[in-house]
């Protein structure tokens, strides 16, 4: 954690926490936005495979939601990361991806990580191709999704990141 980081403390998510992930995802502008009873639930059933951010008052500041993939238990799926507004350039994005695999990898044995991307999304990808690159895993990328299966009008395809092997580091 850098200086810029050290009134934060990153832990699990709690279903109080909820209102506020919906917040910092809807104010992020990028994001798609789920409604606020998903980030309840997300918090509630998804709270092991997720994290989030904490300033110095305990509120939430930034978040990363995932889950372990039903058909690849060893694979862990990034749904999304936010970080509000007045917290970002700290690289707390990084902190909570690093925090959350480092966890995830030592409880549960995890071997890799996935998510997906839109071309657009530079900073989403920057965001997981440093993190492949500080862990030292390769990082394959497919098209997941492409644009012409979604239904609700135009949308950038979303790209599948693959990132692993993912080892435990020591604490």
């Amino acid at each position: 954690m850098t200086a810029a980081q050290a009134d934060l403390q990153i832990d699990r998510p709690r279903v109080a926490d909820g209102a506020a992930l919906w917040r910092i995802a809807r104010d992020s502008k990028v994001l798609d936005l789920n409604s606020s009873y998903s980030y309840l639930i997300w918090c509630r059933d998804f709270a092991a495979t997720s994290a989030v951010a904490r300033d110095e008052r305990g509120e939430p500041v930034g978040f990363v939601t995932g889950y372990v993939r039903p058909d690849r238990p060893d694979t862990l799926l990034v749904w999304q990361v936010a970080v509000d507004e007045a917290y970002r350039g700290r690289r707390l994005a990084a902190a909570l991806l690093d925090g959350l695999a480092a966890r995830t990898v030592a409880e549960r044995g995890l071997t890799t990580l996935e998510t997906t991307i839109s071309p657009d999304n530079t900073a989403s990808q920057r965001l997981f191709t440093s993190f492949a690159e500080r862990h030292g895993a390769r990082l394959e990328r497919e098209v997941l999704f492409d644009t012409g299966l979604f239904p609700d009008g135009p949308h950038e395809p979303e790209v599948l990141y693959r990132i692993g092997p993912l080892r435990a580091t020591a604490r």
